[in-house]
C-alpha cells in the first residue's frame, strides 16, 4: 500500500502578521506606467531607468533603497540643485514613497523633495544669459515645473509631521520652511 506524498515544509514565515500597511510595500506606484519615461531626459540621457530605480526605493532593503535613491538623485536633481526634464514627472512618485511607512529612506526622499523645491540654478543662469530661455529644451521651465510638482502635494506635509520619527519630522520641517508652509 502506498502512502500519500508528504507535503514539503513551508518556507513561509508564520511569525509575522500581515496588515493593510504591509501590503503597501508590494503595491506598485500608481501611474508609473503612464509616464513616457523613454521620451524624456534625465541627467544621463533617457529617463527610462527611473521606474526601475523608484521600484528599488519602494521595495528594497535599506542598502538597496538608499543606493537606488542616490542614483535617482543624480538623475533628477544632480548636485542637489540642478533639475532635469524628468524631475517634475518623478516628484509625485517621491511624494507617494515618502508616505509609505515600509520605505527605508523616507527622510532622504523628503530631503530630495526639499532640494527640488529649492532649485533655481537654471533661473539664476537665465538671468545672466537670457538666451537660455530661447532653447528648444528649456531647463528653466523644467525647474519651474519641478518646483510646482513639489508644491502641488504640500498638503501631505501635515501627515508626515504627525509621525513619531524624528528624522522624518526634521526633514519635513525643512521642506515646509522651503515651501513657506
Amino acid at each position: 500500500m502506498r502512502s500519500a506524498p508528504t507535503p514539503k515544509p513551508s518556507t513561509r514565515r508564520t511569525d509575522r502578521h500581515t496588515s493593510p500597511a504591509g501590503s503597501l510595500r508590494t503595491a506598485p506606484l500608481v501611474g508609473l506606467d503612464r509616464v513616457p519615461w523613454d521620451e524624456i531626459q534625465d541627467s544621463s540621457g533617457s529617463a527610462a531607468a527611473i521606474p526601475r530605480l523608484l521600484d528599488k526605493v519602494a521595495r528594497g532593503d535599506a542598502d538597496t533603497a538608499r543606493a537606488a535613491l542616490g542614483d535617482l538623485r543624480k538623475r533628477i536633481c544632480q548636485f542637489g540643485f540642478v533639475v532635469e526634464q524628468a524631475t517634475a514627472a518623478t516628484v509625485p512618485f517621491l511624494w507617494e514613497l515618502a508616505q509609505r511607512p515600509q520605505v527605508n529612506c523616507r527622510a532622504q526622499i523628503i530631503q530630495l523633495l526639499k532640494n527640488i523645491a529649492d532649485a533655481r540654478q537654471w533661473e539664476t543662469t537665465a538671468t545672466a544669459y537670457p538666451k537660455l530661455l530661447n532653447h528648444r529644451e528649456n531647463p528653466v521651465a523644467w525647474e519651474r515645473a519641478a518646483r510646482q510638482a513639489v508644491r502641488a502635494r504640500r498638503d501631505e506635509l501635515e501627515r508626515l509631521m504627525a509621525e513619531g520619527d524624528s528624522e522624518i519630522t526634521r526633514a519635513t520641517t525643512e521642506l515646509a520652511r522651503t515651501l513657506g508652509d
